[in-house]
């Protein structure tokens, strides 16, 4: 495989946003920055973006939601494939489940527990899956002090 021809010190790439196609950007904006804690920018209907900082400095990661006509909600996890999703980590599993399901979120699954967390999946009002996962300490053998399984 022949290599590169620029370097990396020559062009460097970062994140500016995660965009996320949806019908009605600025309900799907305002979910997101009210579970979230961030900043959304609806002025623009047809491309919204939420903020997690304070304005909008060059550099800094946004989520953004553009418009499609022609959207049609993924069917997880089977029916129309989801192209992507969000992995949140949350503090507290059961109080960030109920307020994603009061902002209008639904639950699909979970919780599932994994080694080191435990995560529910969920749909945004859009139907995109995302989940909210909280970390865990792997269970540990007191006796000795190591973690089981390990």
């Amino acid at each position: 495989m022949a290599s590169p021809q620029t370097s990396r010190s020559q062009a460097s790439a970062s994140l500016r946003s995660f965009v996320i196609d949806c019908p009605d950007p600025a309900s799907l904006a305002s979910f997101y920055a009210a579970l979230l804690g961030g900043r959304a920018d609806t002025s623009d209907p047809q491309w919204c973006e939420v903020h997690f900082d304070e304005g909008s400095r060059p550099g800094s990661v946004k989520l953004a939601f553009q418009s499609v006509s022609s959207y049609e909600a993924p069917r997880w996890p089977d029916g129309v494939p989801q192209q992507a999703h969000l992995d949140l980590t949350v503090s507290d599993l059961e109080a960030s489940s109920r307020l994603a399901v009061q902002l209008g979120a639904r639950v699909l699954s979970g919780p599932v527990e994994e080694p080191g967390s435990i995560f529910v999946v969920h749909s945004d009002p859009a139907g995109h899956p995302f989940c909210l996962c909280e970390d865990r300490e792997p269970p540990r053998d007191a006796a000795r002090g190591v973690e089981v399984g390990g």
